[in-house]
C-alpha cells in the first residue's frame, strides 16, 4: 500500500463527522486495499460489528460469504475485497431494526476512497441505500431493482440485504439464488481465488 492510501485509511478510521449522532460513538469500519478486485457497499455496521471492528462479523455476513462461496480468510483479505459501507459507523436502533446509515459518510468518504481502488471489477450494492446512491434510473422497489441486475452488471450488482430478516424475501424470490448468486460466484472464482 502506498503511504497516501495508508494515510487516507488512517483519516477514515479517525473520522468523527457525525459523533454527536452516534449512540455508541464513532468507530468507522472499512476494509480496503488498492489491489482489491471486489467492492462491497452495504448499509452500516450493526452492534456486533461495532463491538468487534470486523465487517460483516454476524449472521448477515455468514449468509453473504455463502452467497460468494468464500471462506473468511479470503473474505477478510483486503487485497481481494474492499468493504466500504454507506455509513461507516453504527447508526443506532430504530423502530424495526437499525437506523439508516448516516447521510454524511458516503458523500464525504466514498469520493476519496473509490478512486484509489483502481482494480475493482464488481461492486455489490447491498440494500436500498447503496442502490439509491449508485444506480441511476432504478425501479422504485428493491425487488424490481435486484430483478434488473443485468442492467448494471458487471460493474454494479444490486443485492438484497443478507440479514436473517430477509429469509422470507429469499423464499419468495428463488430466482435470486438461482440466477444472481451464480453470476457473482463466477466473478469471485475467476478473480479472487
Amino acid at each position: 500500500m502506498t503511504q497516501h492510501f495508508s494515510n487516507l485509511l488512517d483519516r477514515v478510521r479517525a473520522c468523527t463527522i457525525c459523533h454527536d449522532h452516534l449512540p455508541l460513538g464513532p468507530r468507522p469500519i472499512v476494509q480496503a486495499n488498492p489491489q482489491a478486485r471486489l467492492l462491497i457497499i452495504g448499509q452500516a455496521p450493526g452492534t456486533r460489528v461495532h463491538e468487534t471492528g470486523i465487517p460483516w462479523n454476524d449472521p448477515s455476513g455468514e449468509r453473504l460469504r455463502t452467497w460468494l462461496d468464500l471462506p473468511p480468510d479470503i473474505f477478510y483479505d483486503s487485497s481481494k475485497i474492499a468493504i466500504i459501507p454507506m455509513g461507516l459507523c453504527y447508526p443506532g436502533k430504530g423502530k424495526s431494526g437499525d437506523l439508516p446509515p448516516r447521510s454524511e459518510c458516503a458523500p464525504h468518504w466514498h469520493p476519496q476512497l473509490l478512486p484509489v481502488l483502481p482494480k475493482i471489477g464488481m461492486t455489490l450494492l447491498i440494500g436500498q441505500y447503496a442502490q439509491k446512491h449508485y444506480l441511476t434510473d432504478k425501479p422504485k422497489t428493491l425487488t424490481e431493482t435486484v430483478k434488473q441486475w443485468q442492467t448494471w452488471a458487471p460493474r454494479y450488482l444490486p443485492l438484497p440485504h443478507p440479514s436473517p430478516r430477509n429469509t422470507l424475501w429469499l423464499k419468495r424470490n428463488p430466482w435470486f439464488e438461482e440466477d444472481v448468486v451464480p453470476y457473482i460466484r463466477d466473478y469471485v472464482h475467476q478473480h479472487l481465488k
